[in-house]
């Protein structure tokens, strides 16, 4: 069935029920970032794969709207769909409630399914609705009902994350929850957001490709933790523990009914940016709401002693595996024969060789020549191409360890490269490293610093359309708030920089039909000293893999930025070197030397 075919099914059945707008998001129940098979209902209706966008479609026409990542990617693949590009930001293009305050019929039905929409979206989409006094229908599915062949909920076993990798024991997390409540007069904490659930309940399954998250829901009260969730992926072991803890298992659906029948003397916490519309709206009108932002998404986010002790060691496991793939792709390129999937497959075959790896902790990007301009490009049988010399080749991946997620972009000369192309990779290179070694006052949130990346690049009126770096939870999301580095303000990612944050560094640069350049390290927040000024903050460097000297033009740098770059380089050989052989460490020595 085509994507024109299934956009008239669609419309056969907005028809049925009188819907004139229906909203069709990246989204699961839980406002996950990235979605199982099962929740991959807006690649079904408009054919983008991308991870993120929001389709909607009326009775004459389709949009959709994809950010910067992915304006190159959604053209190619809505070519022939019907199916307009909205690219958001840019000029002239209105951001959804503006296209739906123009468009929206006086006196329409707005549809969506409710449990994809989040609550704070679903209430923005009421004014808009009331203001045209329209109405909304949220209690419908539809594209469950022409989606014949849908993938079924996972079934997957969940496995125990050990306190010798987590750090702390559910009892001790669920009583600072608890503490977060009493403060809040809350006598029941509501939780839909599966890495907050996870986090809480030291668990991880298989339920999202790549990410080890649990399809979920929690209520959480003084006395008991009631977890929504399908009991059969949990062993007898693992599920009398967390009864001693105090949860209690219900079937995962019956939440949506259970809200309903909530006594009116109970206070609910919940985080009106992580419930979805229709708990929201199954929740009695006299029960009393405490609005705030869940208390896990901080707890989670500063990794105690124990877990940044793991993080450490899993950052040292997959440089060691990306130094002996570097050395590998430089020395074989032009010598066998070697795709973006097979060079992929092959960086995961040396992560397995390290111990206690579980799987990639995001779907990888591995892309050649112009393929590397496209930011989030993924690569298929269709698109898979021979790596060969003469053109740059990116690998943006992560590993998921026991001992934590790694995230590592690099990317690498293939032979002699045209000169732009040096020049790109170092101004990367330069602003890599400068905001790595920031030194700041203790307050600072990733907006101060993010123009310490961003310097090299509009000094010479260049910008890259993504942020600098976002925080990555522990076997978790590879994307975790509430701190980021990004020159614009976004709800959420503005946190202050804590002590045992773990942030991402990765500038870039795409030039459409040519060529991209990406250099990604991990960064941890320590303190620093503390003098009559007040407390000064750094970033710690765990990523430890060359920045390929086949790239660099020492001529663009500052003393400065080969000093930092040295200095780097000097740490990777000293990190990684005792992990080789012989022959590997004289090659990582070359690739290390000093400029």
């Amino acid at each position: 069935m085509s994507i024109v075919e299934r956009l008239a099914k669609l419309r056969e059945e907005m028809a049925k029920k009188g819907i004139d707008f229906y909203i069709v998001p990246t989204s699961d129940f839980h406002q996950t970032e990235y979605v199982g098979e099962h929740f991959k209902a807006r690649t079904f209706i408009t054919g983008f794969t991308g991870s993120a966008g929001t389709a909607i479609i009326t009775t004459t026409e389709a949009r959709l709207w994809v950010d910067g990542r992915y304006f190159i990617q959604a053209a190619a693949q809505l070519e022939g769909s019907t199916v307009e590009l909205m690219k958001m930001g840019e000029p002239g293009v209105p951001k959804i409630v503006e296209y739906l305050e123009q468009e929206f019929p006086e006196g329409g039905t707005l549809g969506f399914d409710g449990r994809v929409i989040g609550m704070k979206e679903g209430q923005d989409y009421e004014k808009i609705v009331n203001a045209k006094n329209g109405n909304i229908i949220y209690e419908y599915d539809l594209i469950d009902l022409i989606w014949e062949d849908r993938p079924a909920l996972s079934t997957e076993p969940v496995f125990g994350l050990d306190v010798k990798y987590a750090g702390e024991t559910v009892a001790s997390k669920l009583a600072r929850i608890r503490e977060e409540m009493k403060k809040q007069g809350a006598t029941a904490h509501v939780l839909t957001t599966l890495d907050d659930i996870c986090w809480t309940f030291n668990f991880r399954g298989n339920d999202i490709e790549f990410f080890p998250l649990v399809l979920s829901y929690a209520i959480i009260t003084m006395d008991k933790a009631d977890l929504y969730i399908d009991e059969a992926k949990f062993s007898s072991e693992l599920k009398a523990e967390l009864e001693k803890d105090g949860v209690v298992f219900q079937p995962y659906n019956n939440i949506y009914e259970d809200i309903k029948h909530v006594s009116e003397d109970e206070v609910l916490m919940i985080d009106p940016v992580r419930l979805n519309y229709a708990i929201y709206n199954n929740i009695p009108e006299n029960v009393k709401k405490v609005e705030v932002r869940n208390p896990e998404i901080i707890f989670k986010a500063v990794k105690n002693e124990v877990e940044i002790e793991n993080i450490r060691k899993a950052q040292i496991k997959d440089s060691v595996a990306h130094v002996r793939f570097m050395k590998w792709l430089k020395e074989n390129v032009g010598k066998m024969t070697i795709t973006e999937m097979s060079a992929s497959d092959k960086l995961d075959e040396l992560r397995v060789e390290m111990g206690n790896f579980i799987r990639p902790s995001f779907g990888p990007i591995s892309s050649y020549g112009a393929h590397c301009a496209m930011c989030h490009y993924s690569s298929t049988p269709e698109t898979n191409v021979e790596l060969k010399e003469g053109e740059l080749f990116l690998t943006d991946t992560g590993a998921g360890f026991y001992e934590g997620s790694t995230d590592i972009t690099r990317t690498y000369a293939l032979g002699e490269v045209p000169q732009f192309m040096k020049d790109h990779f170092t101004l990367v290179a330069m602003s890599n490293l400068r905001l790595a070694n920031a030194k700041f006052m203790k307050g600072c949130t990733g907006v101060n610093l993010d123009i310490l990346a961003r310097a090299p690049f509009w000094e010479r009126g260049l910008n890259y359309n993504h942020g600098t770096g976002h925080g990555v939870g522990y076997l978790l999301s590879i994307h975790e708030g509430p701190a980021a580095f990004r020159w614009q303000h976004r709800a959420d990612e503005t946190d202050v920089l804590e002590e045992g944050m773990l942030l991402t560094d990765e500038p870039g640069i795409y030039i459409e039909g040519s060529h991209g350049v990406r250099l990604e390290n991990e960064l941890l927040v320590r303190e620093g000293e503390t003098n009559e000024y007040g407390t000064f903050m750094y970033l710690e460097t765990v990523t430890f893999v060359p920045m390929d000297l086949d790239a660099i033009n020492p001529e663009m740098m500052t003393e400065e930025d080969k000093k930092l770059l040295n200095n780097y380089h000097k740490e990777v050989f000293e990190k990684v070197s005792p992990y080789l052989n012989e022959e590997e460490k004289e090659w990582l020595k070359k690739y290390t030397r000093a400029i």
